[in-house]
């Protein structure tokens, strides 16, 4: 079962890196072996740190701070690898220099802020997308097929999990609200985003959560109702390691999406019927799949993806502001 197509076969497309930090090199490492794509530049407000990034990803540019970064002639697309707090900001930064943009999740802070972003793309005609990858993984593509194909009947029931263990350190951005820290936008947003991927936007949403001394998040439960029966229950949290595994039920059979179901991996299916059959593609890396959806729609000339459009990730983002105004985080500025 092939359903998503080899990154390597995407155009290439030259990119500049924003930020120079863990995820930034996660995703350099996974252009620069599965895609053709050029790692051309980065940038970082740190010197050293750019030159140490460069070396390490072979890049052969190196900018200290960000303007230079996005005016760089060499530089077709922007990755966004900065904090939370900072993607609004960077974000329209790449894009007032006429440059495509890939922006990590969370997109932004809030929704006002992620639709900011995609009106100053819509102005330029620049690409525009989040970057969640889970949307562009080989096991994703074959859960919609499975769950399309009424395989496992009516859907009525998404879980997923998204906890890791983080030491309390009020200097952490994932502690810091000035950093637009807590567990939701750094790993929530995954299991949210599933459960916006499958059943799409919910009708209610309920949310209990209990925060950290420094007032950002650090465990929430969440309820997402959509129609008469159909439910999504998520977690996360800073404080534990959790299995991150997910599961659909449906009506007909259940699928049991492996740990970490956001990453590439497996699932099992388990009909009602007692049959059952698996699905496994291992997959090295992972961010080569939205590294390449970028570059073929900007070669097509569109400005979002069908796959993950911008409707898509204001949608998530305003279901988050929704728990978060619940739970009672509210960062500096908002």
């Amino acid at each position: 079962m092939t359903l998503v197509e080899d990154p390597r076969t995407a155009p290439p497309i030259r990119w500049g890196i924003l930020g120079a930090g863990y995820i930034a090199g996660s995703f350099a490492a996974a252009v620069r072996s599965a895609t053709r794509a050029q790692l051309v530049a980065v940038g970082s407000r740190d010197r050293v740190k750019a030159e140490r990034f460069a070396t390490a990803h072979g890049i052969p540019t190196t900018h200290v701070g960000y303007q230079d970064l996005v005016e760089d002639p060499q530089v077709d697309a922007v990755y966004v690898a900065t904090p939370h707090s900072q993607h609004r900001e960077h974000a329209l930064l790449a894009i007032a220099a006429g440059k495509h943009v890939l922006v990590e999740k969370a997109f932004t802070r809030n929704a006002a802020e992620a639709e900011e972003v995609f009106a100053a793309a819509r102005a330029a005609g620049v690409f525009v997308m989040e970057a969640m990858w889970t949307r562009f993984l080989p096991h994703v593509a074959a859960l919609h097929q499975v769950i399309d194909s009424g395989e496992v009947g009516e859907v009525v029931t998404v879980q997923a999990d998204h906890g890791q263990h983080f030491a309390f350190d009020p200097t952490s951005r994932l502690y810091d609200p000035a950093l637009a820290g807590g567990a939701l936008l750094d790993l929530g947003v995954y299991p949210v985003s599933f459960a916006h991927d499958l059943l799409g936007v919910p009708d209610a949403v309920q949310a209990s959560g209990v925060l950290t001394e420094t007032g950002v998040d650090g465990q929430i439960g969440i309820v997402l109702s959509y129609g008469t029966r159909a439910q999504a229950v998520l977690t996360t949290t800073l404080w534990s390691k959790t299995p991150t595994t997910a599961a659909i039920s449906g009506t007909e059979g259940s699928i049991v999406v492996e740990g970490s179901f956001y990453a590439p991996t497996s699932f099992r299916v388990q009909r009602r019927d007692g049959r059952t059959w698996e699905f496994s593609q291992p997959t090295p890396h992972g961010l080569q799949f939205e590294a390449a959806e970028v570059a073929r729609r900007v070669a097509e000339g569109a400005t979002e993806s069908s796959r993950l459009t911008w409707s898509d990730t204001l949608a998530v983002m305003r279901t988050m502001d929704e728990v978060r105004a619940q739970v009672g985080v509210v960062y500096p500025g908002e």
